[in-house]
């Protein structure tokens, strides 16, 4: 898709946009905005966090990295853009919930179980990144059997790894404090887009439900 195209269609949603869009929008650019959920997401393109969450512009702080990996707390980092996210929407924006969502058929998991064979120039950022999920991949590989299918390996790690992407928000002090005080709640999805449907992981049960 051409940038012109791209042009186009932004002339074409200010033309088409509603009464009720153009009364929200103005109240979020004289209030700001308030959202009460930070979603952790994919770069995939096919996950799109306001349409399969039925949510409007101004509902969700979105952050969407690869793999929806989140990176742990380090004040060291020279260039923390996904620990920044956190910490803007935490600290300044209070969100009430943060959402860490996987999905099916995703690159970047696939990617865990072939990272060696990624060129270390070309993706030498990217191979660094994905070591973010190798915790998951080292656990799956341990649960599987003879009769795993690919498809049941890849979704388990991408379930997993969502999960342990939350125990990573919490080596944030400001997560950890509000999670403690009861007032920040962390949640990992799973997002099927074959189905459309997303399901949630039960910390009681350690499983995904719908």
């Amino acid at each position: 898709m051409t940038d012109s195209k791209l042009i186009e269609g932004n002339r074409e949603f200010v033309k088409d946009i509603s009464t009720e869009l153009d009364a929200k929008m103005t109240i979020l650019t004289v209030k700001g905005q308030s959202p009460k959920t930070l979603f952790i997401g994919c770069c995939d393109s096919r996950v799109a966090p306001n349409i399969i969450t039925n949510t409007h512009i101004g509902d969700l702080f979105i952050s969407r990295t690869i793999g929806n990996f989140v990176s742990p707390y380090d004040p060291d980092a020279s260039y923390p853009a996904s620990a920044s996210a956190v910490e803007y929407a935490v600290s300044a924006l209070n969100v009430e919930t943060i959402v860490v969502c996987g999905h099916t058929h995703c690159g970047a998991i696939a990617g865990l179980f072939g990272l060696d064979t990624l060129d270390d120039r070309e993706f030498s950022n990217t191979k660094k990144w994905l070591s973010l999920g190798t915790k998951a991949k080292d656990e799956v590989l341990k649960l599987i059997t003879k009769d795993t299918s690919e498809r049941e390996k890849l979704e388990m790690t991408e379930k997993l790894s969502a999960v342990y992407q939350l125990d990573n928000l919490l080596t944030y002090p400001a997560v950890k404090k509000r999670v403690e005080e009861g007032t920040l709640t962390l949640n990992a999805w799973h997002y099927n887009i074959d189905t459309g449907i997303v399901s949630r992981y039960d910390s009681k049960t350690k499983e995904f439900v719908i």
